[in-house]
């Protein structure tokens, strides 16, 4: 059985940093596209970063130059580092795979998703 687990969220102040982690399980996932998604109570899933097998990246205009995805294939776990976060950023982040050779934004592409980790931050 597939499972994607998100981990690290919580609640921070303004300008801080947070790290997730999604442990991947039930399959390899080295050569699937790894991404992560956000979501505010109201509003679509939205596009934050993912990275391909080979390293290559693609963020979301909000997010760049704070956030950085990362990939540890031998630990079938991806990660998202969150550094000069704002209260805008507060959501439910989800964790998402896909065997793509690009790193998509498009969420409706991605197979396999976590249930999510809150990330909270006040201002």
């Amino acid at each position: 059985q597939v499972q994607l687990v998100e981990s690290g969220g919580g609640l921070v102040q303004a300008g801080g940093s947070l790290r997730l982690s999604c442990a991947a399980s039930g399959r390899t996932f080295s050569n699937h596209v790894m991404g992560w998604f956000r979501q505010t109570a109201g509003k679509e899933r939205e596009f934050v970063a993912a990275v391909s097998w080979s390293g290559l990246r693609n963020y979301a205009d909000s997010v760049k130059g704070r956030f950085t995805i990362s990939r540890d294939n031998a630990k079938n776990t991806v990660y998202l580092q969150m550094n000069s976060l704002k209260s805008e950023d507060t959501a439910v982040y989800y964790c998402a795979a896909t065997i793509r050779a690009t790193p998509t934004a498009l969420n409706s592409m991605y197979n396999y998703w976590g249930q999510g980790t809150q990330v909270t931050v006040s201002s």
